[in-house]
């Protein structure tokens, strides 16, 4: 286990982990982990201000009916990680939810096992 992960466990205990380091169920829960360890190392934000936004997202989704069973962490992860971004002036929440419906577009037309692309035609709303 890498020091940036040992020091995410640290800040972030609620971390799903077994004895080799943070469990993902899927690619892009991995991914999400490693852009927030890599945004932290640049010092956009602590691990102390990522675990207060982490848990408000948390805290939010439940007040929603999330049933906190363990599968819609790293969602958490991910809207936590989004809101600093946009917090911190990096990009803005509309043009977060314009790259997502782009993405959620291409994912449409990608058969499986195919990587998706975006396309200027997936940005038109």
């Amino acid at each position: 286990m890498d020091d940036a992960t040992v020091r995410a466990r640290r800040a972030v205990p609620s971390i799903p982990c077994d004895a080799e380091g943070p469990v993902f169920r899927e690619p892009w829960e991995a991914q999400a982990f490693a852009m927030a360890l890599a945004l932290q190392e640049r010092g956009l934000f602590s691990w102390n201000e990522w675990a207060a936004t982490l848990s408000a997202e948390i805290k939010r989704a439940q007040a929603a009916g999330d049933p906190d069973t363990g599968e819609t962490y790293y969602r958490h992860w991910l809207a936590a990680l989004e809101r600093l971004i946009a917090d911190k002036g990096v990009t803005t929440s509309e043009i977060l939810h314009r790259y997502r419906d782009a993405w959620d577009h291409a994912a449409d037309r990608t058969p499986h096992g195919t990587p998706i692309e975006l396309r200027p035609e997936d940005f038109a709303s």
